[in-house]
């Protein structure tokens, strides 16, 4: 089976967190294939701009050791492994992401606006919607839809990384 490295950027601000309605039928935070000639760090945050906007930084940078050489990478929070048995739109065949899982905040907070485009309608979910499981209303179908359970535990945690570390 094909596997694809991939990385997820939970941005939160402020209580809230970054969602959109994705491709693949669910809500999701920005993410993407790490492409070639990039880290999962440097692909995190090319993928949160690309997707809404917004520079940010990575929560939690600081390496888990102490050595000087070799430079080290922020340690992502966890890595997911999500089977695709349909593909994911970029690939119609079966495949896994191992999926490198960051969280973020906005590098500048006067730059929190989230893109309006009609086909992924960013929003920022805050913690209270979070931990009473409300669904999102969908934007074309007007259909409640429950966030999953492994973005919704990720995303408080990410607000909470992001409250703690101000």
């Amino acid at each position: 089976m094909h596997k694809h490295f991939t990385v997820t950027g939970f941005l939160s601000h402020n209580g809230q967190t970054a969602l959109h309605w994705h491709k693949l039928n669910t809500w999701l935070p920005p993410g993407g294939h790490v492409e070639n000639n990039e880290n999962p760090v440097e692909a995190v945050l090319r993928e949160i701009l690309e997707e809404t906007g917004i520079l940010s930084e990575i929560i939690h940078p600081e390496p888990k050791y102490r050595y000087q050489t070799p430079s080290q990478l922020p340690v992502p929070e966890t890595i997911g492994i999500y089977h695709l048995p349909h593909g994911d739109g970029g690939m119609k065949n079966e495949h896994q992401h191992i999926d490198y899982i960051y969280f973020a905040r906005p590098k500048d907070v006067k730059q929190l606006e989230l893109p309006k485009i009609a086909i992924a309608q960013w929003q920022w979910i805050s913690k209270k919607t979070l931990l009473e499981k409300k669904p999102l209303l969908h934007h074309t179908t007007g259909e409640l839809v429950p966030i999953h359970e492994d973005v919704r535990e990720l995303a408080l945690a990410s607000i909470q990384a992001d409250l703690q570390t101000r």
